[in-house]
């Protein structure tokens, strides 16, 4: 159970470092991120992440008590704060009443197991909105995880995070080097790499065909320009889907989903 401290200050040590997570610095050396909303915190919990510190503002346990409780009973420690910290903490106006800090996570990609799924690589991704978004739609649709190769934005930052809506507890993410990536790519025989490319020979709803029983590797590019020369060379299978009206391309998180969904189409 967690020692429960109330906080009035903004110059309390454990309230300034929670702010300090708001950069990607302080998030890289602490190994720590933050997340609000009871319910994300309960997504937490339930999926036994480490729950480092619990706040929640001043009687916020009447509507959802169970769920604060099990949440206090998995950190060490919590504060109890007024609205105006909880402003600071979450940078936002009239922020939900609970927000969590937990221990990072992610997957070695010498352990990823393939296992006949699919897994979506993403080259140097930069909006975080998109990336939590596809998180989101990985788990909705039952992938296996996400591959972050190169200079990809942060996966706990505040705003990526939001967009998974608690889907970033059911996701493994894998963040990696282009060089390692590759490295590994090739060993995967049991596995077909897909590439989204503007020069794509293979129309997009004809994919999950071609991938037989094998697994997926779902790479997706940059927002920007795509696929790098480098990482299109090593795809098995270039695909394009069809642009009917006069847009020139998809945002990346609804271009991921439009395959997500086609490669699962009879996978019931």
């Amino acid at each position: 159970m967690a020692y429960v401290d109330s906080i009035t200050s903004m110059t309390n040590p454990r309230v300034k470092s929670i702010m300090a997570l708001a950069m990607k610095k302080a998030r890289a050396d602490s190994g720590l991120f933050v997340v609000e909303g009871l319910q994300l915190v309960g997504f937490g919990v339930d999926a036994g992440w480490e729950l480092e510190t619990l706040v929640f503002r001043e009687g916020e346990n009447a509507d959802q008590k169970a769920v604060l409780n099990r949440a206090l009973q998995a950190t060490k420690y919590a504060l109890a704060v007024n609205g105006h910290i909880l402003e600071k903490l979450t940078r936002k106006d009239n922020p939900q009443g609970v927000i969590g800090v937990f221990k990072q996570r992610t997957v070695a990609l010498k352990d990823v197991s393939l296992d006949g799924g699919v897994w979506v690589v993403l080259e140097q991704v930069r909006d975080p909105g998109n990336l939590g978004t596809i998180i989101r739609t990985v788990d909705a649709v039952g992938a296996k995880g996400v591959i972050l190769v190169g200079n990809c934005t942060d996966p706990w930052s505040m705003e990526c995070l939001r967009a998974t809506m608690g889907s970033i507890f059911h996701v493994p993410v894998v963040v990696c080097s282009v060089d390692t990536f590759l490295t590994w790519q090739k060993a995967q025989t049991e596995a077909v790499m897909v590439g989204t490319h503007l020069k794509g020979d293979v129309d997009y709803r004809d994919v999950a065909a071609k991938r037989g029983d094998k697994a997926v590797l779902l790479a997706m590019g940059t927002e920007q320009s795509g696929l790098s020369d480098t990482m299109t060379e090593a795809c098995d299978v270039l695909t394009k889907i069809a642009m009917r009206g006069g847009a020139e391309s998809l945002n990346l998180a609804m271009a991921t989903a439009v395959m997500l969904y086609e490669l699962f189409r009879d996978r019931r």
